[in-house]
């Protein structure tokens, strides 16, 4: 295996730590804290920047930067739309996911995101349909997000 590969699969087992961590947070508390996905984002914006830096290849770069700017677009969208919907953790992880979903290509992005509406609404309707929540119920998005990115990497 080259250093490359080396490197791509310890950040992607680091993401997976930070990434059960902040699923395991949101179920709790329902809060995606700052101190944990914002330092995720920038280390990931230098990683991809400099992985097109050393390998002289910018198209993972290129899909890294325009999957955080969809998805963390897409999701300030709908927060903007409604503020009870989506929370501002929300939009923050979308953009780390975002990148790691872009570098990994379109279909891990659309995948990665179709499958974190499809998975929380599932959920919602296993609940409702239990008797344990409503219309009006919160539930935690960030753990649909966060499966849906592996499901995402996995497709991709």
């Amino acid at each position: 295996m080259a250093l490359h590969e080396v490197l791509a699969v310890v950040v992607h087992l680091a993401l997976l730590g930070i990434g059960g961590w902040l699923l395991v947070i949101d179920v709790r508390t329902h809060r995606l804290p700052n101190r944990i996905v914002l330092p995720t984002l920038v280390a990931l914006l230098v990683l991809v920047v400099a992985e097109a830096l050393l390998t002289g290849q910018s198209r993972p770069l290129i899909g890294a930067v325009l999957g955080m700017l969809i998805l963390g677009g897409f999701y300030a969208a709908l927060r903007m739309v409604s503020r009870e919907g989506m929370g501002g953790g929300d939009v923050k992880l979308a953009a780390v996911i975002g990148v790691v979903l872009g570098w990994h290509g379109w279909q891990a992005l659309a995948v990665g995101a179709a499958s974190a509406f499809v998975l929380g609404a599932l959920y919602a309707l296993v609940l409702m349909a239990l008797r344990r929540a409503d219309r009006s119920t919160r539930i935690a998005f960030g753990p649909w997000m966060i499966v849906g990115a592996i499901l995402g990497v996995a497709a991709g």
